[in-house]
Formats: structure tokens, sequence, C-alpha cells
């Protein structure tokens, strides 16, 4: 990694919190393989439902920083609520146009993860994990909420 890509702000991800599809749970399994392995030092996690309770923490980095939403569904619960109260989101994926019918067999739980879940799971992070790359190579600072796409 270049000395101008190191000196790009954490990115912030914030998923989506539904339960009653597998493309949330997917979501969420998505962003904790991006934290934790995929851009471990690049990235953080926004709690949403602390976000939208109204911690200032919360909502204050995504007000100063870029941040990547990432929704089960085509409501966009966390890229709305983040836009609401903190302000554009720099890059807004949403799982299930990411993998069309490849959420087809995926648990809405983790108890019962299959191949499918797994495999579900590393497409959605990957495409994170560029989301992220091109943020930082774009160079994006405090405040460089990029062009919610």
């Amino acid at each position: 990694m270049s000395a101008e890509m190191n000196k790009t702000p954490k990115i912030g991800i914030i998923s989506c919190s539904g339960e009653e599809i597998p493309e949330g749970t997917i979501s969420r399994n998505a962003v904790r393989r991006v934290l934790e392995y995929l851009r471990p030092h690049e990235t953080v996690t926004l709690c949403l439902p602390l976000f939208l309770a109204g911690n200032e923490g919360e909502r204050n980095f995504a007000r100063t920083h870029p941040v990547v939403t990432i929704d089960g569904c085509g409501k966009q619960c966390a890229r709305w609520g983040t836009e609401r109260h903190g302000g554009p989101v720099a890059r807004a994926l949403v799982v299930s146009d990411i993998l069309g019918p490849g959420a087809a067999g995926c648990s809405r739980s983790a108890r019962g993860r299959t191949p499918a879940d797994e495999s579900a799971e590393a497409v959605v992070a990957d495409r994170i994990a560029r989301e992220v790359d091109a943020l930082r190579a774009k160079g994006a600072t405090p405040r460089d909420k990029g062009d919610g796409v």
C-alpha cells in the first residue's frame, strides 16, 4: 500500500440490522469478514441501532468520515438512517442487488449456516472490500462523502 493510501482515514461500515431475510444476516456476516480479515486496518464498524438511537460518537464519525452502508434489501434502512442523521454516504450497497438470486438457499440464522451462506458472504465481503479500496485509492478524506453510489 502506498504512503498516500496510509494517510486516508478509516472507512466506516454500517450494516443492515434486519433479521427477517437471509440477506440481512449475509450483510452482517460479510461486514465482519471485511473488518476482521479483508480490511482490518482500513475499516471500522458503526452500530446502526446506536446510531439511530442518537449516539453522538457514531453520528459524528458518519458526519466526518466516508461511510459505506450494506443493506439486505431495497428498503435500504441503513442508508436512509445514516443519511438522515449523518449526511450522505460514500457508497450504498444492497445485498439483494449484489447476489440477485444467489441468496436462495441461505439461512436467516447463523445457526443454520450452509455452504451457500459462506459463498454469499464471501461475494458480498469482496464487493465491500473493493468499495473500501476504491474510496482509499481516490484519497477519501474526513468529510469526503464520496458519490453516494
